[in-house]
């Protein structure tokens, strides 16, 4: 039996040897964070934290939180906790947590381990926020995604914004320039100087464990668009369309397609990043990779689509017979 005390031991889900105290996954695990610009690179901590616990619990930071310590978040608050709410590994969101982790947190949600990147999150005046994580031995790490961070993000939309009105920006939120950040280009902390480099085998850590094709009677909705920075909009269109469906495809135009209806400046995210952006959330069941710009007939027949679901600003379509299984309804551009 275990030692008295509930976390004199981790708590286990399945125990091998209760005399020497193995185990193979835990109940639940924690994971904290802002997760502001959500992207996949935060779902990947994700998918690997999930890899330890039958539950993986996220904290998400609110604003006035996060203030406290760095800049104000692009997304709001509400707008995060619906995001990562809608990540497919993520079992429960708890909101306003603590910027500084603690262990009285970890009890209340019964997570005997926390599992964070390895990299540093700081206080505002330094101090590592997993600081008495790690020295009660309760800490997990995970690997960082190479390339993807929320500064590199905010740095390719500012770099993308001079080339644009080809002046230099300088921004202030509350005293605290971006400047530093949006110049740092090879940051120890974010690792944006590793490229984010696409193979086989990442897809399939992405794809759903329960990924299955479409059966012949279910209701196949496509909705193709570029999704790029995805947000809550995007998010909120998509799970409105698995709501109509019994299997939704999302198409993704690839980058040229995208600067040809748009600008030269978009997109921000390339197709790959964005692949793995979409594959991310639950309501996803499949994605098309460099979907048709033009809609044809054969391509309707071919993946037997039902109803095309689409903001409705940047699509074409063959004839009127594919144009008569197109829905207007309630949608938001994509």
């Amino acid at each position: 039996m275990y030692p008295s005390g509930s976390y004199a031991k981790p708590y286990p889900a399945l125990i091998l040897s209760q005399s020497i105290y193995t185990f193979l996954v835990y109940k639940e695990i924690w994971c904290d964070g802002c997760y502001d610009l959500v992207h996949f690179g935060h779902a990947n901590s994700f998918r690997q934290a999930k890899l330890l616990a039958n539950k993986l619990i996220v904290g998400v930071h609110s604003d006035n939180e996060v203030l406290k310590h760095k800049r104000l978040p692009i997304y709001t608050e509400e707008e995060r906790y619906k995001l990562i709410k809608g990540i497919k590994w993520v079992d429960e969101v708890v909101e306003d947590s603590p910027y500084v982790t603690t262990i009285d947190v970890l009890d209340k949600y019964n997570c005997y381990y926390c599992a964070h990147g390895n990299d540093i999150t700081a206080t505002f005046d330094g101090i590592d926020t997993y600081k008495i994580i790690k020295e009660t031995n309760r800490y997990k790490e995970l690997k960082r995604t190479p390339g993807i961070s929320t500064t590199a993000i905010i740095n390719r939309i500012l770099e993308k914004y001079q080339e644009k009105n080809k002046s230099t920006i300088t921004l202030e939120n509350n005293g605290i320039l971006f400047e530093e950040e949006t110049n740092n280009k090879h940051s120890k902390w974010t690792g944006i100087n590793d490229p984010f480099l696409m193979t086989t085998s990442k897809i399939f850590e992405f794809m759903n464990n329960e990924y299955r094709t479409p059966k012949s009677n279910d209701k196949i909705i496509y909705a193709p668009g570029s999704y790029d920075l995805f947000h809550i909009g995007h998010l909120d269109f998509l799970e409105n369309c698995k709501n109509e469906s019994d299997y939704l495809i999302v198409g993704l135009y690839t980058d040229e397609i995208i600067k040809k209806i748009k600008n030269s400046q978009y997109p921000i995210m390339n197709l790959q990043e964005r692949i793995f952006n979409v594959l991310s959330y639950k309501c996803v069941d499949e994605v098309i990779i460099g979907a048709p710009y033009i809609i044809s007939e054969d391509f309707i027949n071919q993946i037997k689509i039902d109803t095309i679901y689409h903001g409705g600003k940047h699509l074409i379509f063959a004839n009127d017979y594919v144009r008569g299984i197109r829905n207007n309804g309630k949608q938001t551009e994509n």
